[in-house]
């Protein structure tokens, strides 16, 4: 992981030691969301004076808030855009209030960071954009993106790998070299619908790349399987195979759909249907499956349309199991949440701080 030396020392200049202003450069970046407990598992302390001076120390400085869960523990929100603008990171999305769900998939994502400290993050939008844009020559088009509305006189933001994911280099098994890992992070109350649909908004990058490895990451091994079946059948299989075989499927799916043969459900059909409309689309493959659809074309014929675009692209997926993941949200229910206290504390430091107003404003 990269520790910037002058980020560490402005994060210093507030009064924090250098494992608490690393603790909260890695919280800043990745996550902006911790628990005591997370700050114990860094720092490789017991409950004390320690923790607890932290503690006081974060909240009175104006740079969090805590999230009381009674008899759960709590949760605190780095928020200070002094704070995040010492770093030159002040237009990080993880200073903004979210939902619980957000929450528990940061804390989980944060266990994640603290347990493998030694990869080296692309840790910002900009730097994902660069890598795959400038070295790898993906267009831009294909990364995965979310419009953002601004208000009445402002334009839409575009925004690119808004989930913030861990997304590093790292070699798939011993003796390989690097590929690009990807990321998903499970909170353990998300449904499979979810993975599914991160799945399809990354698509357009999975086909440009020539070798990549995806990387499940949860607090839960429950799902493991399943998010493997998925992952093969959406994203693995149909890079790695025969894609005249793929075309074909498609067209057998898609006759099957349209002449109502369908009398149960076949999740993993309509599945692999609503993604091959994606991809196989355009007048080109219209007029092939209206010709298939006739009799016009045979499955010979078809197969040696595309025999040449059998892609090479090695595909890799692994799961990473948080253990001992605590969340103080990790047991909050639908029935409501009538347990949370917000507790805001002064915001000192907003507007003065070590290193003067005019750096931060102009960072």
């Amino acid at each position: 992981m990269n520790f910037p030396t002058d980020h560490i020392e402005r994060i210093k200049e507030f009064g924090y030691t250098e494992s608490e202003a690393r603790f909260l450069y890695i919280v800043a970046v990745h996550s902006g969301y911790f628990t005591l407990g997370q700050f114990r598992n860094f720092t490789g302390t017991a409950y004390g004076k320690r923790p607890t001076s932290f503690a006081e120390k974060v909240l009175k400085r104006g740079h969090a808030t805590i999230r009381d869960y009674m008899r759960r523990g709590s949760i605190f929100h780095l928020f200070s855009r002094t704070l995040y603008g010492q770093i030159d990171k002040d237009n990080l999305r993880n200073r903004k209030r979210h939902s619980f769900d957000f929450m528990r998939s940061r804390l989980v994502l944060l266990d994640f960071i603290l347990a493998n400290q030694d990869l080296k993050y692309f840790e910002t939008e900009q730097d994902k954009v660069r890598y795959f844009c400038d070295e790898l020559g993906v267009p831009k088009d294909s990364l995965p993106a979310k419009v953002y509305e601004g208000g009445p006189d402002s334009k839409p933001t575009l925004r690119y790998f808004v989930d913030k994911f861990p997304l590093f280099l790292s070699s798939p098994f011993s003796g390989a070299p690097p590929v690009v890992t990807l990321s998903y992070v499970d909170s353990g109350f998300e449904t499979s619908s979810h993975f599914v649909s991160h799945l399809g908004a990354y698509q357009g990058l999975f086909r440009q790349l020539k070798s990549f490895r995806f990387l499940y990451i949860a607090a839960k091994d429950a799902y493991f399987q399943k998010a493997e079946e998925r992952f093969r059948s959406l994203v693995k299989r149909p890079l790695e195979s025969d894609v005249s075989g793929e075309i074909l499927r498609y067209f057998q799916v898609r006759g099957k759909w349209e002449r109502h043969e369908y009398v149960v459900p076949v999740t993993e059909d309509f599945e692999f249907l609503n993604e091959a409309r994606r991809r196989f689309h355009g007048d080109r493959f219209e007029s092939l499956y209206q010709a298939w659809s006739t009799g016009t074309i045979t499955e010979r014929e078809l197969r040696l349309e595309f025999s040449q675009l059998k892609p090479d692209r090695p595909v890799f997926f692994e799961t990473f199991l948080v253990h001992e993941h605590r969340s103080p949200v990790a047991e909050i229910t639908r029935r409501g949440d009538g347990c949370v206290k917000d507790t805001r504390n002064p915001r000192r430091h907003r507007s003065r701080h070590p290193r003067g107003a005019a750096k931060l404003l102009g960072a």
